[in-house]
Order: C-alpha cells, then sequence, then structure tokens
C-alpha cells in the first residue's frame, strides 16, 4: 500500500473528525526485547510528536506496554494531562519463537502469506486481528486516539506489504480517519 503523505501543517486544531486514530511506530530503540530503552535519538523522536500532534484534539493515548512504546507515548501524554493506557493486544508480533538468521526472509513470506504461522510464532492476520480488536476498544467516537504500537504490527493494521514495512519509520505517525484509508503524516525535522 503506497499512501501519499500529509504536511503536519494543512492539521489545524479541531479539524480532524471524531472517531480519528492517530497510529504511531514507537521512536528508536536500544533493541527488540519487550524491556529495550529508547535511545538518545528515540528520545528527540517521542519528543517531537508534542508539537505535530498536541494540538489536534486528542482525548486518548493508548500504548503496547512494551517500555519503548511506553516511552515514545510519554512526553505527548505529559503534555496534555491524559493518561497512557496500556494494551497487551499492541504489543508486537512474535514471527518466531526462536532466533532465525533468515527472519527478513520468513517475514517477507509472511507478508507474501498471512496465514503463516512458524513454530512459536504469530501468523499476519491474528496479529492483525488481535490488534483491529484493540483499536475498536479504545477508538473515542467523541475524540481523537493516540495508538502506540510497533512496526511488524503498524504494517498489517494498515495493510502494508514488507516492502512498505521496512519504510516504515522511528517514530511514524497514520492519521486514519473513519471511513477513509489510513494516511502518513509528516512529522516536521
Amino acid at each position: 500500500m503506497t499512501a501519499p503523505a500529509l504536511s503536519a501543517s494543512p492539521l489545524l486544531p479541531g479539524t480532524l473528525p471524531p472517531g480519528t486514530l492517530l497510529l504511531v511506530r514507537h521512536a528508536r530503540a536500544a533493541g527488540q526485547a519487550p524491556d529495550a530503552a529508547l535511545t538518545p535519538e528515540g528520545h528527540v523522536g517521542a519528543a517531537s510528536l508534542v508539537p505535530a500532534l498536541a494540538g489536534l484534539g486528542v482525548t486518548r493515548i493508548v500504548s503496547s506496554p512494551w517500555l519503548r512504546a511506553v516511552d515514545t507515548a510519554a512526553p505527548l501524554a505529559a503534555a496534555l494531562g491524559l493518561p497512557v493506557t496500556p494494551d497487551d493486544r499492541l504489543t508486537e508480533r512474535v514471527l518466531t519463537g526462536v532466533p532465525r538468521a533468515d527472519w527478513r526472509e520468513r517475514l517477507r513470506d509472511s507478508f507474501a502469506d498471512d496465514t503463516l504461522a512458524l513454530p512459536g510464532g504469530e501468523s499476519g492476520a491474528a496479529a492483525r486481528g488481535r490488534a483491529q480488536a484493540a483499536l475498536d476498544t479504545h477508538r473515542d467516537p467523541a475524540g481523537v486516539t493516540v495508538v502506540v504500537t510497533h512496526g511488524n504490527l503498524l504494517a498489517l493494521l494498515l495493510g502494508l506489504d514488507f516492502d512498505g514495512w521496512a519504510a516504515l519509520r522511528n517514530p511514524d505517525v497514520w492519521l486514519w480517519t473513519p471511513g477513509g484509508a489510513p494516511t502518513r503524516l509528516d512529522l516536521p525535522a
């Protein structure tokens, strides 16, 4: 899926319709483990979300409970005086239960066949289903919900292919209005 980029400037406060989701891939982290912390660059990226998103009518912030996602949400939550609600359904998809040298190839395979589940792993279809259930639970019908998650899961939610996943940034923000298609929001540098 290729989506046109939006610039941050046309999004004026109060212009987003109720029920809008802002889907965020966490900022740069020091690793892939659930307790991997943000890097110094990641902290800068998380802080950059505040001016980009604070004026958009955000009423809820939901996050994967993994440290890098919670720490990405924290500056925006502090600026808006909102809690970060953790949801286990937003954790990263586990491709396989054992380390594999060929993980990139198997990940590519899993985007081509969303029913593929490697030993100890989760299929793309199952991961997308649990993530979509989290979005359905937390979407604020009267406001704007920020959802902070992980790259593979975000790509599955957005309907991206392997190359779309590879092109995701840390952080990356996608605007999903009710009845519309997700569109990447270009953050100011």
